[in-house]
């Protein structure tokens, strides 16, 4: 009943938006951007914050227009940094930062553009980037962890920047091509020709390239600092064929297939792994 109530509402909107077209094309083009960029879910209110955050150091840092939410948990000289993925914030990590936290080490989590107690309206790979720049330069973490868009935007950030303070970097559940994100958005909501090439031309401006060379492979490719990459069999969110195309494309990475854990990768096993690879 809900996948129904879900499918019918997205092909709704979509319709919505491919009358709209014939209309007013700019408004239709705006809305469905918006559809695209700006997270429905996600967002923290500091009045129920979950426990896990609350018990860690709170700080919020200015960015040009934008605060970037961040959430220490102090520890040694060594220092990991989290990002989540789309429509999520810093909470998600409650279940990997028990075993994060054995190895001593500071653990930082920033919420995302638009998510959790982080400023703005939408989500975009090249401001999360930038947000991970600002705290990178502060506190020049030798691990970084994504999952999800989370991770894609960890291999963009890394591929644009070149931080010499990375050693390694874990990607989880993420994926490589914007163009098989930006299709599957259009085939979602039937959106038609006319407004599928607006978006298009609009996303070649904001990336300042063409949407195939906006890859997970193509940035894992031109990275140096060793990887873990780890994705589910299972995976109905992200599939595992992107996995595939940037462990094939970076230098010196280890695979972990797991089968069963869906999109989330919540598992002790897998995170034994993951602490493994970081400080063994």
């Amino acid at each position: 009943m809900k996948n129904s109530f879900h499918f019918l509402l997205t092909k709704s909107i979509g319709l919505y938006i491919n009358l709209l077209s014939f209309v007013f094309p700019k408004k239709a083009g705006h809305i469905a951007h918006a559809f695209y960029s700006e997270p429905r879910k996600g967002k923290l209110s500091k009045k129920k914050l979950p426990k896990i955050l609350q018990e860690s150091h709170s700080e919020t840092f200015q960015y040009e227009e934008d605060c970037i939410q961040s959430y220490t948990w102090k520890g040694n000289k060594t220092v990991i940094l989290l990002v989540h993925g789309w429509e999520s914030n810093s909470s998600r990590w409650e279940n990997l930062l028990p075993y994060l936290k054995k190895s001593g080490s500071t653990i930082i989590a920033i919420d995302g553009p638009a998510q959790g107690l982080s400023s703005g309206k939408e989500f975009t790979i090249l401001k999360y980037a930038e947000f991970i720049h600002l705290i990178v330069e502060k506190f020049k973490p030798q691990y970084l962890i994504g999952h999800s868009m989370g991770g894609q935007t960890c291999l963009y950030y890394q591929y644009k920047y070149q931080s010499p303070s990375i050693e390694k970097m874990v990607i989880l559940g993420a994926p490589s091509d914007f163009k098989i994100l930006f299709n599957n958005f259009i085939s979602l909501l039937s959106l038609n020709t006319r407004i599928s090439k607006t978006l298009e031309k609009k996303y070649i401006k904001i990336l300042n390239r063409n949407l195939e060379q906006f890859s997970g492979k193509l940035f894992a490719s031109k990275i140096d600092v060793k990887g873990l990459v780890a994705h589910d069999i299972d995976d109905k969110v992200v599939l595992f064929e992107e996995a595939k195309k940037i462990v094939g494309a970076w230098k010196d990475v280890q695979f972990i297939e797991t089968s069963g854990l869906g999109h989330k990768l919540h598992d002790d096993d897998l995170y034994k792994k993951v602490s493994l690879f970081l400080f063994d």
